[in-house]
């Protein structure tokens, strides 16, 4: 808790993209099906349009759709809204708390996996389910 707090503050701003690239980027790795996933797309539109309000939004939006879409690999329930993901910048930026609560269930899923390890998604017996 303290470090979404303290550390985009003493940082001006530049820890919340770091951790938004590295959110993306474990994303990206741990389904490789959600090929629309940019780690660096999504980190320069925070950066460099970040200040048009919009932007942020839908990236927070998409980022919300992703890991939904995690969760469902993962064979968890999914919690994750999109809106919610989208909603809750505007309640003192606590979106980012969401967000990383929701990806937290995602590592939850497989006790015991080491950071980097491959682990095996449940296979999607449904196609278009993602």
């Amino acid at each position: 808790m303290v470090v979404w707090l303290l550390w985009p503050l003493l940082t001006l701003g530049i820890y919340h993209l770091v951790w938004y690239f590295k959110i993306h980027k474990e994303l990206k790795q741990y389904d490789r099906q959600q090929v629309r996933l940019s780690p660096a797309g999504s980190t320069l539109v925070m950066l460099l349009l970040g200040w048009t309000i919009v932007a942020p939004l839908i990236s927070y939006y998409n980022t919300g759709e992703a890991i939904a879409k995690a969760q469902r690999r993962a064979g968890i329930p999914v919690t994750c809204s999109p809106v919610i993901s989208m909603l809750l910048w505007f309640v003192f930026g606590l979106n980012v708390f969401y967000i990383q609560r929701q990806l937290n269930l995602i590592v939850d899923a497989y006790p015991g996996a080491q950071p980097g390890q491959t682990v095996a998604l449940p296979t999607n017996d449904h196609p278009g389910a993602l």
